[in-house]
């Protein structure tokens, strides 16, 4: 049976620690190690977790954000999964469709990650460290978290996952595997994060890797929403309502699966808001495009004359 080593970056002493640890220590077949790092050699969540590998002692290494409280079963479904698959090298979760704090950003971004993750299940091409799990020799040879890259929380799980998949290792997706995020969400934090901490470094790897990744919201679904989204935000500018009616029908048409589980689980107005937030979302990955093209250049430029 596989010994597990759960690993929570915590430098950042954050309020809900209590409450995750709590929840990983009463699971059913707790992991035999848990380390909370609170001090690492670098900053930023990836620098901790690598720190937490290092100290590790167990066969497999589960990753638990500080802000995620795990479901009884998880450590059991974990090892269920690595005894049954000596090929499996990774396997990620999902967060619930019950997330305890309250607001309309939040109750969106929670349940759209919940979404998206539950309607991607089996091998995948990337990775989530907010509940995830890999087995220690893999993350080991594969060098970690790009700590030196990723300084602040942002895509070091995706980058991971990505070489982890050019190596030819199985990575999966059970949606089954899931937690409860007691994140708070406000609006401006969640357009920071889908473009400076995801949008923008995720269009960098994709760039530098050369490939057109379709991965759980890289998929020809999103990118049709985008362009949606943007094509509403250009009749708005420009006063042609026939523009944004066609480009809000498309859009709903488009996701009407997710916007029927925000209306379950919300209700008819802040589903309605919903597919606001979703559009916005949409075009901050839109924005991210060209952002990350800058980027890329004036590094390029700084490189040059250095």
């Amino acid at each position: 049976m596989a010994r597990i080593s759960v690993i929570v970056p915590a430098t950042n002493e954050p309020a809900t620690l209590d409450a995750c640890t709590l929840a990983i220590r009463q699971a059913a077949e707790p992991p035999e190690e848990l380390i909370v790092v609170t001090e690492a050699p670098g900053p930023g969540p990836a620098a901790a977790r690598n720190e937490g590998a290092r100290r590790a002692i167990g066969d497999v290494l589960v990753f638990v954000d500080a802000d995620v409280v795990v479901h009884e079963d998880v450590f059991a479904r974990i090892r269920a999964a690595f005894d049954g698959d000596v090929g499996l090298a990774a396997v990620f979760g999902s967060y619930d469709d019950s997330p305890t704090a309250d607001g309309v950003v939040t109750e969106f971004r929670n349940l759209l990650h919940h979404f998206v993750h539950q309607s991607s299940p089996g091998e995948a091409t990337t990775f989530w460290a907010g509940l995830g799990a890999i087995r220690r020799e893999v993350f080991m040879a594969a060098g970690g978290f790009d700590s030196r890259r990723y300084r602040e929380p942002s895509v070091e799980d995706i980058e991971l996952g990505m070489r982890l998949s050019e190596a030819g290792r199985k990575v999966v997706l059970d949606p089954e595997l899931q937690g409860t995020h007691l994140k708070t969400w406000s609006l401006g934090q969640m357009l920071k994060t889908d473009l400076v901490r995801r949008g923008i470094p995720w269009v960098e790897l994709l760039l530098e890797r050369g490939g057109s990744s379709r991965a759980l919201n890289l998929g020809w679904r999103h990118r049709l929403s985008a362009a949606l989204s943007l094509l509403a935000a250009g009749g708005i500018a420009t006063r042609r309502v026939h523009l944004v009616w066609a480009s809000v029908v498309g859009l709903v048409a488009l996701n009407r699966r997710f916007y029927a589980f925000l209306w379950r689980r919300q209700g008819v107005t802040r589903a309605a808001t919903g597919v606001l937030l979703h559009a916005l979302h949409h075009l901050t990955a839109v924005a991210s495009v060209p952002a990350a093209l800058v980027a890329r250049q004036l590094r390029a430029r700084q490189n040059d004359t250095s």
